[in-house]
């Protein structure tokens, strides 16, 4: 009876952890679609770190938390904020601002990556700032999420767990079948006399 028992709590929990894992992965994939790639929770936007430009306090392959701005925030900005901007058409960096000069109603920023050597060549414009950084990093999440969004990450994270999850379903099935067999199977006493 304690076997059957222990087997019932293994299968629940087995169940459980491979359905939030499927039901979490799934989330994370059409998060990232319906966002064009850049997930989005409670106002914050999820950013893959790419460099060591930062480290040690923001390492290669975190996550980070950067709070978009738009409008008369950019101009606003203070020394020592580290910022979120657009260095190309295609290319974001997340460095601290060094230094600010203004010029009319144009503010720039000088920034530098704290792992670096020296200023960024090209100060930025504050209408390039698309987000600050708030300090929130989970290191090392980012390499998951970047291999996640791959062709070969999207079958490791979403058909794999859907198999196992099927063929569980199919030794859960398989095993309540024998038992059932068992049960009608005639049972018989054989003592010897």
């Amino acid at each position: 009876m304690k076997k059957k028992t222990i087997f019932k709590w293994a299968n629940r929990l087995i169940s459980t952890v491979l359905m939030v894992v499927l039901i979490a992965v799934a989330a994370l994939v059409v998060i990232n679609k319906a966002s064009g790639g850049e997930p989005e929770i409670l106002g914050y936007q999820l950013k893959t770190v790419l460099s060591g430009s930062m480290e040690p306090g923001i390492q290669t392959g975190s996550i980070i938390a950067v709070k978009p701005i738009e409008g008369e925030e950019r101009s606003n900005l203070t020394k020592g904020d580290v910022i979120t901007f657009m260095e190309s058409e295609d290319k974001l960096v997340t460095h601290r601002i060094i230094d600010i000069q203004t010029s009319g109603e144009n503010v720039m920023y000088t920034t530098k990556g704290d792992n670096n050597n020296a200023p960024d060549s090209n100060p930025v414009l504050a209408e390039n700032v698309v987000a600050v950084y708030n300090g929130f990093t989970i290191p090392y999440l980012g390499y998951i999420s970047t291999f996640a969004q791959s062709p070969n990450g999207s079958i490791a994270f979403l058909i794999i767990p859907g198999f196992l999850m099927l063929g569980y379903s199919i030794f859960i099935i398989w095993r309540a079948l024998r038992e059932l067999e068992d049960q009608k199977k005639p049972q018989t006493d054989v003592t010897n006399s």
